[in-house]
Parts: C-alpha cells; structure tokens; sequence
C-alpha cells in the first residue's frame, strides 16, 4: 500500500499515549481511576490470605518453598508468580496444538489448551466457594497437563517403553516440562499428583484440581461428540441425565455446587454418593461411546506408531536433535540418555509438528492415516 489507511494513521498516532499534564493515558478523553495512596503489595495479600481462607488452605509466603531459592517478588505472592511462569511458558503455548481428544482438532473442538482454561476456571470456582487458595488452585490447574505428548493419551503409551516406570503426563509435566520454571512445591505436586491413578495431592488445592480435571472434560468431551454427531444428548442415560443434565453448562454447574456443599458439610474434597455415581456415569458413557469407538482406537494406534517411530530416529541419530535437546554427555537418569532426550523433545511436539515431522522425516504417508490425522486442507 502506497498511503497509510485512516485506521492506521489513528494507530499510529497513539503511539506516545495521550499527555494529559500531568501523566500520560491510553485514551484522549480517560477519566476512571481508584483512589490514590491506595497499593495492595505481596505482604498485604498475604495477610489477607491469613485472615480469608479456610483453615487447612495453602497460604502463600514470601518467595515460596523451591527447588532453587529465590528472593521474594514485591508485588506478587509465590503462587501468583508460578500462575504467571506457566501461562508465559512455552509448554503452556504448545497445549494449543495438542489433542484433546481429536487429533488435528477444528476450530471448535477442545485442544489440551482450552482444556486446561475449563479446569483451571472450574476449579477455582470451587476454590472460591471453599475457602481454598485461588491462586494455587489456578496454577495448578492451568499447568496440570503440560506434560502431554502429541495425540493425546496415545503419547502416553507411545513414550511408556523408553522411560523406567512408564510415562506418566503428570510427573513428567511436573519433573521434565516445567523444571525450569522452579515452581514452588506445592504447585509441582498437584500437577503431578492430578491423575486418580496417582498418589493424592498433598494439598486441599491439588485435591479440587484433580475433581476439576475429571469433570471438565467429562462435560467438554461430551459437548464436542453432540457436536460432531458421534453421539446426541438423548443417548445419555436417564439417571446420569435426571441428576447431572445433559448439557455441559447444567453439568458443571452441577458439579461445582456439590463439591462446594461437600467441603462445607465435611471438610473434604469430594462428592456424595449420588454426585459422584452420576460424574461415574457420564465418564463411562464418554468412555464406551466416544474414547473407545473404532475411529478413537484406529486414532491412538497411528499415534503410537508415528511418535515411537519418531523417538527411534532421534535415538539413532542425536545430532539430528536441536542443540539444546541433545543430551549431556553423562546422565544419573536410570534412562539411555539419548533415548531421553529423544522422548523429551518428541514430547514436546504439538501434533500437527510430529505428524509433519514423520512425513518429512520418515516418508510417513499422511493420507493412508485414520480420517482426523491427515493434513487439514
């Protein structure tokens, strides 16, 4: 274009801001403000947190219990400071070209980004109506999956040959993916705690992460297959229905609300009886109708075989790898150090990166693939 538009002649013209006298606005005509003497630093919200939270909650202090010490930020409590260190991150970027469930997901399909958004909101929804602390609960619940693989839980199978005692998304996220973020404890073990299968988080916060995580994606899930006519809202049992809904906003509504009531009438995370048969129900049912149906299977095993094929180049040939990938020339990992490394950087790969990757790479025939793998036109 020969002459700047209108629009961005206006653009550019706020690059200084607008000069008022006595400070600079963002806007020519602003006028809303707070009243001034007013600040709110780390040691105040502190406080608060002592005075707020129901006893048994995480309190933040000072710069936090971490791996490497640290000097206190003055504006932010530890727990925020991690919540930060994660959205920031490029773990956390990366969960937007991860599957959910859909691998190569539409523009209206859950990706393990959005996900962690809807466990992150619901669980601190519950936080709030508990007493627990928000901001812990957050982080943890926005970083729980950052040690996903490409393709899903298939990565998990993929990658479980290569390390000693399998590969599991959440230590793995918590000890490999994010270790350089030097997270405080509390906010590493309920990411790496978050799975059922796992020990339980040492915290309440960690504990409302992992009922989160379960009913997030039982209600995304659900919504999305309604959404692309593998299943409808009718098939939905009719006890899981008449208690929880058949929708996702009756769901998660539900859900939080009982947990809530669950912590006040007991002190506990937890559901009753009846909550808990009906959050069973609707995860049987995604499981038997959605996770399990051929198309999901025919999914998982083109993802095991590409990334397993992947991790096998890397191994045979390090040099290959980005530099900073490579591995160290001694290891006390348990592991091959090369295989290691291998797995780590594969890891990392959003899926439409490991599919490339492998047709690239590997000659992978993209099109002989399962309908949902193929390069989106």
């Amino acid at each position: 274009m020969s002459e700047a538009t209108e629009r961005a002649k206006i653009w550019t013209g706020t690059m200084s801001g607008h000069n008022t006298g006595e400070l600079v606005c963002a806007h020519a005509d602003s006028r809303a403000g707070l009243a001034p003497g007013c600040r709110v630093n780390r040691q105040q919200r502190e406080a608060a947190e002592r005075s707020l939270l129901a006893p048994g909650a995480a309190l933040a202090e000072g710069a936090g219990r971490r791996a490497r010490p640290e000097d206190p930020d003055p504006e932010r409590t530890c727990f925020e400071r991690d919540r930060d260190r994660i959205i920031h991150s490029a773990a956390f970027r990366r969960l937007a070209g991860k599957t959910q469930v859909v691998v190569y997901p539409t523009d209206h399909q859950r990706t393990r980004l959005t996900h962690a958004l809807e466990v992150a909101q619901v669980a601190v929804a519950v936080a709030r109506g508990s007493g627990a602390n928000v901001d812990l609960t957050e982080a943890i619940g926005l970083g729980h999956d950052c040690g996903h693989g490409p393709g899903g839980h298939a990565s998990e199978d993929a990658f479980s040959p290569y390390i000693p005692g399998g590969y599991d998304h959440g230590p793995w996220g918590a000890d490999v993916i994010l270790a350089d973020l030097n997270l405080c404890a509390e906010t590493l073990d309920g990411i790496r705690n978050h799975s059922w299968s796992r020990p339980a988080p040492a915290s309440a916060e960690g504990e409302i992460v992992s009922w989160a995580d379960r009913i997030a994606y039982c209600a995304h899930d659900l919504e999305d297959a309604i959404r692309a006519g593998i299943v409808s809202a009718s098939d939905l049992p009719a006890p899981v229905a008449a208690v929880c809904g058949c929708n996702r906003r009756d769901q998660i509504n539900f859900f939080i609300s009982a947990l809530v009531d669950t912590v006040a009438a007991t002190g506990r995370v937890g559901l009753g009886p009846d909550a808990a048969e009906a959050l069973a129900g609707l995860r049987a049912f995604n499981y038997e109708r959605i996770y399990s149906r051929p198309e999901s299977v025919a999914q998982a095993e083109a993802v095991i075989a590409v990334l397993r094929s992947l991790v096998g180049y890397y191994a045979a040939q390090p040099d290959r790898l980005p530099p900073a990938h490579r591995p160290a020339a001694a290891s006390e990992s348990a592991a091959d150090p090369v295989v290691l490394a291998a797995v780590t950087y594969v890891s990392g790969m959003t899926d439409r990166f490991a599919f490339e990757q492998a047709e690239q790479l590997l000659g992978w025939d993209l099109s002989r693939l399962p309908p949902g793998l193929g390069r989106l036109s």
